[in-house]
């Protein structure tokens, strides 16, 4: 079982931030009044993931506002955050479900859950969203990974933004669809739409806001809706030498609440061919072919059967 990290990143104050523009509780929106995208950045999908509600806290408390197109800012799942408790943090990662697994009609449909009701208020944002981003945290790996889903177009855009330094291609997970793979941004071929999930470092890791605000200043820069100028220097950490892609093959998903890895895992180790990571139901999970790299391996805090507990991924040619 992976080691549990202390918080050293204080809880954001989003008193003020959580009233919103719109009517919807959490949910800013700016209008430029000039052509362009419709930029989307979203944050606490888990409550327990507060780097992205710090940088949204950061462009609102800057003032920051689309040149041209529009800007939604949201704080999702409001009710997570409020259980939030550093020293116990699974209790507030979710209230009913995991809401990054609930993107699709049919889930969507029932509105039976206190993650799919706030869903459904932040549904018409995103369906009207061009361009999304999606700031989340790990509960094990350090190291920030670009999640950009299988389509060129996603992987194109995170090359392209010089941070972070390994972005993965996946295809989602078989408990259910991201925010970021719904609808048009789950369509392949390039739709004029570009989504991306950044796993910003550690949940409690103070470098985890700095990353955080880092990403939503290169995304909104990288979509036309601001210049790079209008933004403080500060917020971008330098450019990276080079990037690394990864492809997902496949993820190892829990039968039941047996599993146990082999060792601890921080994620982005390299096995060869044979290798045992861990044990599902008693039978060993072992590496399909040489260098074969493991991509955020789970706490095990909220196991349940058919969660994911770690990615296999190649690099991408």
């Amino acid at each position: 079982m992976t080691t549990m990290h202390a918080f050293d990143l204080p809880k954001p104050d989003i008193s003020s931030e959580r009233a919103g523009n719109t009517g919807a509780e959490g949910v800013w929106h700016f209008d430029s009044g000039a052509a362009g995208r419709h930029v989307m950045v979203t944050a606490l999908i888990h409550g327990d993931e507060i780097c992205g509600a710090w940088a949204l806290k950061t462009l609102l408390a800057a003032g920051v506002r689309p040149r041209r197109g529009k800007l939604t800012l949201a704080f999702c799942n409001l009710a997570a955050f409020d259980r939030f408790d550093p020293q116990s943090k699974p209790v507030s990662r979710f209230v009913d479900e995991d809401m990054n697994r609930i993107w699709s009609a049919d889930k969507l449909a029932a509105n039976d859950t206190q993650e799919r009701r706030r869903a459904n208020v932040l549904l018409p944002w995103v369906q009207q969203a061009d361009w999304l981003l999606d700031l989340h945290s790990m509960s094990a790996s350090s190291e920030p990974l670009q999640l950009s889903g299988i389509e060129r177009r996603n992987i194109d855009l995170a090359l392209s933004l010089g941070r972070p330094a390994y972005i993965i291609a996946d295809a989602g997970h078989a408990a259910g669809v991201r925010m970021r793979d719904y609808g048009r941004f789950g369509e392949p071929g390039d739709n004029g739409t570009r989504s991306l999930l950044i796993e910003c470092g550690l949940h409690g890791a103070r470098s985890s806001r700095d990353v955080a605000v880092d990403q939503t200043a290169r995304f909104l820069a990288a979509s036309g809706a601001v210049d790079r100028a209008d933004l403080p220097a500060g917020w971008f950490l330098p450019d990276l030498p080079r990037q690394q892609a990864l492809r997902v093959t496949q993820a190892v998903a829990a039968r039941s609440t047996d599993f146990r890895f082999a060792q601890e895992w921080k994620g982005l180790e390299s096995l060869p061919a044979g290798a045992v990571i861990g044990w599902n139901d008693g039978e060993p999970v072992t590496a399909p072919y040489d260098d074969c790299v493991l991509i955020m391996p789970s706490s095990l805090a909220n196991l349940q059967p058919g969660v994911t507990v770690v990615r296999l991924a190649q690099p991408l040619a």
